[in-house]
């Protein structure tokens, strides 16, 4: 045997490496922009701005995931960090 094949072997179901998406949106995404959308729409009695927002803001996430699917993990990260080179 080589190396290679000497070591262990697991199987690792592909739930574990997916993202999780609702409607094609990352989970947190999606909860958000319902959420906001729901407040909009019900709290204020905005019903057509609260529409609008949900199917904008469902829209752009999943282009965004489409894109990438760790955008937010991504995003997070990039807002974490401070600018070192500031022009």
């Amino acid at each position: 045997m080589t190396e290679v094949e000497q070591g262990y072997e697991i199987v690792l179901h592909r739930s574990l490496t997916e993202p999780i998406l609702l409607g094609g949106a990352p989970r947190n995404v999606a909860i958000l922009n319902g959420t906001l959308a729901a407040a909009i729409g019900i709290g204020l009695q905005l019903w057509i701005a609260g529409l609008v927002l949900w199917i904008l803001g469902h829209t752009a996430a999943v282009w965004a995931a489409r894109k990438d699917p760790q955008f937010m993990d991504v995003l997070l990260r990039h807002i974490r960090h401070k600018a070192y080179l500031g022009c």
